[in-house]
C-alpha cells in the first residue's frame, strides 16, 4: 500500500490537480472539502502527511491545524500548507499553528512534489 496523503482542498480544480498529482505518483489520496471535515478525516484516516489549504469553509486552515496538532493521536502527521496566502507573514501564522511546510499557490508540481518527498525519504 502507498503512503496515504490527507488533502484538505475546498476548490474542486486544485483538488483534481493534487490528485492527478499525487495518484501518478503512488500515493492513496484521501480528500476533504473543508477544515471539519479534514480534521474528521486526520482522525478517522491517520494519513501519512496532510496538504492543508488556509483559505476553507467553516474553520480555516489555520485552526484545522492546531486541532489535529493537539490530538496525541494526529500530532505527528506532518502538515504541509498550500495556499494562495503568500503575504509577508502568513507563513509564519503556518508554522506558529504547527504546519511543518509551507507551499505557496500556483506551486510547482516538481517543487511539491519534492517536499512531500522529503518526509518519506
Amino acid at each position: 500500500m502507498g503512503k496515504r496523503i490527507l488533502m484538505i482542498e475546498d476548490h474542486e480544480d486544485n483538488r483534481r490537480i493534487l490528485r492527478d498529482l499525487l495518484t501518478s505518483k503512488g500515493y492513496d489520496v484521501i480528500e476533504a472539502e473543508n477544515g471539519i471535515d479534514g480534521v474528521s478525516a486526520a482522525e478517522t484516516y491517520r494519513p501519512d502527511l496532510i496538504l492543508m489549504d488556509i483559505q476553507l469553509p467553516g474553520i480555516d486552515g489555520y485552526e484545522a491545524t492546531r486541532r489535529i496538532k493537539a490530538n496525541s493521536e494526529t500530532r505527528k502527521i506532518p502538515i504541509i500548507a498550500v495556499t494562495s496566502y503568500a503575504l509577508s507573514g502568513d507563513d509564519v501564522k503556518a508554522f506558529e499553528a504547527g504546519c511543518d511546510a509551507y507551499v505557496a499557490k500556483p506551486f510547482s508540481p516538481r517543487d511539491i512534489l519534492s517536499k512531500i518527498q522529503g518526509y518519506f525519504a
